[in-house]
């Protein structure tokens, strides 16, 4: 089955080199049995290749024979033998032997045919099946009468096969030797003279097969003759020829075909029996069976027709005289196809994994499809299931190219299993299915990514010095190198360097304070950061962000003048008339911090059991609560204590003297300060 198999693929091969590609044919020849390292051919020259390119371009040398005959030398360029080659057993009963090869490189993908033609050595002598046949003549025999002869076997082909046959010296018989022409050549004993039993009842002969090696080898079979007794009418068949077809798979038992043979004589000598006549190294008898009294031909063993498409067998028909006499027929079966094999699908890659960026028509594989039945029933279409982006180009027949047919994205799919199946033109048709697995490698067409084009940072004034204040990232769905992201900081922070400011780490994006902020100097800065890939050429881009510095509560309160703070004295004067509400004096002060911890209130200390004066919370502004009276002190010390709403708050105090006076004195006064 292997070595039917095989030749099916050199057919094809070499009917696909005959036609569309006959043009890209390099032809070797080689004898068989070459020793390993015989070099047949210069590849590189025949291919037109630099010798140092064929490595870098791939070069792949496809065989559809199970072994690997020839294998290439990348530093000489030259096609060389990798295994033994037995033309025996490679193209048996086949004239001219060739194994055909594809050579494929890549970029760009170049297919040339190789067709190398195996010679034949005489490494093999004629055989016969046995070594002895033993044949019943009657003595009555007339002269001229044949009989039919073995013949030999030799396995190799041409002048090297069977070419002469020889009979030893003998005073009865000669040896005419007919070529089969479009059947199996003929040997046959020619009776030269009359036997007589009595005189010699044994005669031994000795048939020689010479083949037409230089020097020729020979095979010998003994012939004995035994002499019989008369029996005067020989049966004959009602054709010399007869033709029957069967189909393969017939069940045991099927009928292929009746003979008919007839006796003259009568009794005895005229009944007649049918039996197979085994030639060389088939024995009809292991595939049909022959009723001898009936000369029904039924099927015994297995038939298949990719195995065998046709038998030649030869009968024979024997009358049951005590000198029985035969005759012989021949009957050539042809076994006709069914549908019984499914097709073969053979991938060969040459690109795997492909590169995303791919160019559409880029070949990833050869597809061979190959079904052993005959006729349309070895016919196959080949097509791709589901969707995606890869196509079947018919090469030629069975053969295919998968081929990149549309946009490939790894980041999307980074493998894809397709799906081919193969039908044959039979009834029912068989199929068969394939899966490819075709991995996407990736190339750098992504640039990495920021989840927000702009980052705020906020960060505590006073933090320390190498504090990590934020951790930025970037993502880049490519992989490996393509994807390893590295981080650096662009821009000015008041006027200055941003990397005076701050630092980032390269490799994990995390930024480190290389000073103490000081909200109350610097409340916002801004930079970039940019993200860069390692793919080449590298990939890049940038993401603006915004550094707040935060507000801690570090600065006191601080009264504005006229007035000082706490450890001084100042003092204001009011007339005793005055009224409630009347109007003290106003506190002002400030905070450098903002927000809460700038925002401030006034609160008003006065001595024990009095409660002559108020401040406004908000406005620091001191009024009179009531009106004088005589019990009232003259000099009323107060303490103005003024506190932020930080956390914890801080504050600042200022003394105040407040002197209550007569009218006419306040008068005085006033007009003093006007002077």
């Amino acid at each position: 089955m292997s070595r039917r198999r095989n030749n099916g693929i050199l057919f094809l091969l070499l009917v696909l080199f005959a036609s569309d590609w006959s043009t890209a044919q390099i032809s070797y020849s080689i004898t068989e049995e070459a020793d390993k390292g015989t070099v047949v051919g210069n590849l590189a020259k025949d291919l037109n290749v630099n010798v140092r390119d064929l490595q870098s371009r791939n070069l792949n040398i496809v065989s559809g024979h199970s072994k690997k005959y020839f294998e290439a030398n990348f530093k000489t360029g030259e096609l060389y033998v990798s295994e033994r080659i037995d033309r025996e057993e490679l193209c048996l009963n086949t004239v001219k032997c060739t194994l055909s090869l594809e050579a494929i490189l890549s970029d760009p993908v170049v297919h040339k045919r190789i067709e190398v033609v195996i010679n034949d050595v005489n490494d093999n002598a004629p055989a016969f099946a046995e070594k002895s046949f033993s044949l019943n003549i009657s003595e009555s025999s007339p002269t001229g009468e044949r009989f039919l002869l073995p013949l030999a076997v030799d396995a190799d082909s041409g002048s090297n096969s069977v070419n002469a046959y020889k009979l030893s010296v003998n005073e009865y018989f000669s040896l005419d030797v007919q070529s089969g022409g479009e059947h199996s050549a003929s040997a046959e004993l020619v009776l030269l003279k009359a036997l007589d039993r009595e005189k010699q009842a044994t005669i031994k002969l000795t048939l020689t097969a010479v083949d037409g090696g230089r020097p020729p080898k020979t095979g010998t079979l003994q012939i004995i003759v035994n002499i019989l007794d008369v029996n005067d009418n020989t049966p004959s068949f009602s054709k010399s020829l007869y033709k029957a077809s069967v189909y393969e798979n017939a069940p045991i038992g099927t009928i292929v075909i009746q003979l008919n043979a007839t006796d003259l004589d009568e009794g005895e000598n005229g009944k007649v029996t049918y039996s197979f006549f085994k030639r060389a190294n088939f024995n009809p008898s292991q595939i049909f069976f022959i009723n001898e009294e009936t000369g029904d031909i039924s099927v015994k063993g297995e038939l298949d027709y990719e195995a065998q498409s046709a038998y030649e067998i030869h009968v024979q028909v024997t009358d049951k005289g005590a000198s029985p006499r035969r005759s012989n027929a021949k009957l050539l079966i042809e076994v006709v196809d069914v549908n019984d094999n499914t097709p073969e699908i053979v991938v060969t890659s040459l690109m795997n994994p492909v590169k995303e960026d791919a160019d559409i028509g880029s070949v990833v594989a050869l597809v061979t499809v190959t079904d052993k039945d005959g006729g349309k029933n070895g016919q196959t279409r080949c097509k791709l299931l589901g969707s995606t982006p890869f196509k079947l180009n018919s090469n030629y027949k069975s053969y295919y190219s998968l081929v990149v047919d549309g946009p490939l994205d790894r980041e999307a799919q980074p493998s894809y299993n397709i799906t081919i199946i193969a039908n044959d033109d039979g009834v029912p048709s068989f199929s068969t299915t394939a899966v490819i697995n075709v991995q996407i490698s990736d190339v750098n067409d992504n640039a990495p990514n920021f989840v927000e084009s702009v980052i705020n940072i906020y960060v505590k004034e006073n933090s320390p010095v190498g504090a990590s204040i934020f951790k930025i990232s970037a993502v880049d769905p490519d992989i490996n190198e393509n994807a390893r992201v590295t981080y650096s900081l662009e821009g000015d922070a008041k006027k200055l360097p941003v990397t005076s400011f701050i630092n980032i780490n390269s490799d994990t994006g995390e930024i480190i304070s290389l000073q103490s902020f000081n909200y109350e100097e610097l409340k916002t800065f801004q930079f970039k950061v940019k993200a860069t890939d390692s793919g080449v050429p590298p990939l890049s881009s940038n993401a603006t962000v915004n550094v707040c510095i935060l507000d801690e509560n570090d600065n006191n309160p601080t009264i504005l003048a006229p007035y000082s703070e706490h450890g001084s004295v100042n003092s204001e004067t009011i007339p005793y008339s005055a009224e409630a509400g009347y109007f003290v004096a106003k506190i002002r002060a400030v905070d450098a911090d903002s927000g809460y911890n700038a925002l401030l209130s006034y609160h008003l200390s006065e001595p024990k059991g009095n409660n002559l004066f108020r401040i406004g919370t908000s406005t620091g502004e001191i009024r009179t609560k009531r009106r004088m009276s005589d019990n009232d002190l003259k000099s009323h010390p107060l303490v103005v204590l003024v506190s932020d709403n930080g956390e914890p708050s801080l504050s600042a105090t200022v003394s105040i003297d407040v002197m209550v006076v007569e009218t006419q004195l306040m008068s005085r006064l006033s007009s003093d300060m006007f002077l």
